[in-house]
């Protein structure tokens, strides 16, 4: 998929990809998301606690990477000012994210179905959370309301 500004709903193709830039998480991300949030657990935010867990170090939290992922397809620009509505989502946290890593997104449209009554369609994406080594931390599929062209 081409990095275009404000696809409309007719403008997307079922199979087609668009991959973010990388953004390295920070520990400053962390502590702004635990104080934005009110999740000041220890794994994400108290290095001496996280050394003696699972993971031995501080681990991003989950719902913080599912929002830079959120924030990344945004600035890819294909849903600027042409998505009517974000409906839901099915989402798999498959590996940690630390200080340090950096993510990126890939999307592929995977289904669509007009709904013209509401203006457009839903656009149904498969949406993976890559790190720096392409393994994926997080994935699912992501289901948003598109506004019509026509």
């Amino acid at each position: 998929m081409e990095r275009q500004k404000g696809l409309t709903f007719e403008q997307f193709q079922i199979g087609e990809t668009i991959e973010s830039a990388g953004r390295t998480i920070t520990e400053a991300d962390i502590v702004a998301f635990a104080a934005l949030s009110g999740d000041w657990n220890p794994m994400h935010t108290d290095a001496e606690y996280a050394k003696n867990t699972l993971f031995g170090q501080r681990v991003a939290h989950g719902l913080l990477v599912l929002s830079v992922a959120s924030g990344l397809a945004m600035r890819l620009g294909f849903m600027e000012e042409t998505v009517k509505a974000f409906l839901g989502l099915e989402w798999k946290f498959r590996s940690p994210v630390f200080i340090g890593d950096t993510v990126r997104l890939r999307a592929t449209v995977k289904a669509k179905r007009a709904m013209p009554r509401l203006g457009g369609g839903i656009v149904v994406f498969d949406v993976q959370v890559l790190k720096q080594d392409g393994s994926v931390a997080q994935k699912g599929e992501w289901e948003v309301l598109v506004a019509s062209g026509e």
